[in-house]
């Protein structure tokens, strides 16, 4: 479908029935598949065929729902993951083990923060956190010799901040490490990463993609350009042999376009089992095939509501790239410029009591940690999420007190500006 428009493989993407098949793609609700010979499925536990042999690893419906994400982001292979979170570890993980050293945005979300700079320092990983908006220099200034790659958001969760990515792609290729870039907020539709540099793409497929709050989930997408032989001593894992799997090197065996989704598929999916259920890639697919419809109201009715909350006298400042007053508002420009996303972040005059009045006098939005659904939703970090910090803990983390995040659903404009104005009477 390489030469179809993004709407088209929204809704067709990734599978093709054949004649008498079923229209819509099967969940092939099973754990394992049966092979007529010991030989057959040996074929397959040495990677010498394709097929499928224990969901745990692959499943169909899963690969048919994780080919269309490929095709909306230009890729050349993807995997579906459990979650975002398993998605970004494994993305991350695939390349840099114990002893490495990888670059990051530091506006990400708290979730991938804390996977980065915690839970996978204890595995040996260290991590230089930048923010998005250092030069070049200070860029260049962050990378090491066991540096192995680069990663940042296209839009921040929650800072809302836009990734300058050709600026961060420029600096990993300098430095031989791809560019890994979370494209959840913005998805395919509103922005296409590889287009501006990006080597692989992660997604947390249970915001926008899913679209109804209905499935968890997570998707890797790798642009196949990225020369992993060119920078053989950099990435052991893909460039010498695996003694697991007879000596393969993944790299020559799968080359460019395939090595670092094969890899990630046999190891990572083999050994930690983030495995998603075929039944949630069914829910994600039929999500898919709206998201191009879905994402330009979400966006719409964002700005609207971005342009009411900055004229508002309550509002002591607002957050989003759509707005023109928004110091990212050339980069969302130059990125996005059909449209960032639907969440906006505000603050309250009158600090975190005020925000806190503010949230319970809601009737439409609905207080949830969850963002980027059909349903507009609504959350104050502070007394939520991050409820276990003080006020310097919250500072330091990009968090005020007043901070509140709205995630605007597909309801109409003016209903959702009139319950944030009957709201914002009660302060």
């Amino acid at each position: 479908m390489s030469n179809y428009k993004i709407e088209t493989k929204c809704v067709q993407g990734g599978y093709t029935p054949g004649n008498g098949e079923p229209r819509q793609i099967p969940i092939v609700q099973s754990t394992t598949f049966r092979y007529e010979t010991s030989e057959d499925m040996g074929k397959l536990f040495d990677l010498e065929a394709s097929g499928y042999f224990y969901s745990r690893l692959q499943n169909p419906t899963c690969d048919a729902v994780a080919a269309k994400i490929c095709e909306l982001e230009g890729g050349s292979a993807a995997m579906l993951t459990s979650s975002g979170q398993a998605a970004n570890f494994y993305a991350v993980f695939n390349i840099a083990n114990c002893g490495d050293h990888v670059v990051s945005s530091s506006t990400i979300y708290g979730g991938t923060y804390n996977l980065f700079a915690v839970t996978m320092k204890k595995m040996g990983i260290d991590f230089t956190f930048v923010t998005p908006d250092c030069t070049e220099e200070e860029l260049a200034a962050a990378f090491r010799p066991n540096t192995k790659a680069v990663f940042g958001e296209t839009i921040a969760n929650p800072a809302l901040t836009v990734l300058d990515i050709e600026k961060f792609a420029k600096a990993a290729h300098a430095h031989g490490v791809p560019l890994i870039i979370d494209n959840t907020f913005a998805t395919p539709v509103n922005c296409r990463p590889f287009e501006w540099g990006a080597d692989i793409v992660t997604h947390s497929t249970t915001k926008y993609m899913d679209g109804h709050g209905a499935a968890v989930g997570g998707c890797i997408v790798d642009s196949g350009n990225f020369d992993w032989l060119a920078h053989r001593e950099k990435f052991p894992g893909l460039c010498t042999p695996d003694d697991s799997y007879h000596g393969i090197v993944y790299a020559e065996k799968f080359g460019q376009d395939g090595a670092f989704i094969y890899k990630a598929t046999a190891q990572l999916m083999r050994d930690f089992g983030s495995t998603p259920a075929p039944q949630s890639a069914f829910l994600l697919n039929l999500g898919l095939e709206s998201l191009h419809v879905r994402m330009e109201r979400h966006c719409a009715n964002a700005l609207a509501v971005a342009k009411f909350l900055e004229a508002h006298e309550k509002i002591s400042w607002v957050t989003y790239a759509g707005l023109e007053s928004s110091p990212y508002y050339a980069l969302a420009q130059k990125y996005m410029p059909n449209g960032t996303c639907g969440v906006v972040s505000f603050g309250v005059k009158g600090g975190r009591k005020a925000a806190e009045k503010f949230m319970k006098h809601l009737k439409l939005a609905a207080i949830e940690t969850h963002v980027a659904d059909a349903r507009t939703c609504c959350l104050h970090p502070a007394s939520a999420t991050h409820r276990q910090m003080n006020d310097e803990e919250l500072i330091a983390a990009g968090v005020s007190g007043d901070l509140v995040r709205l995630s605007c659903g597909l309801e109409n404009a003016d209903d959702l500006i009139a319950d944030l104005a009957q709201a914002l009477e009660s302060l």
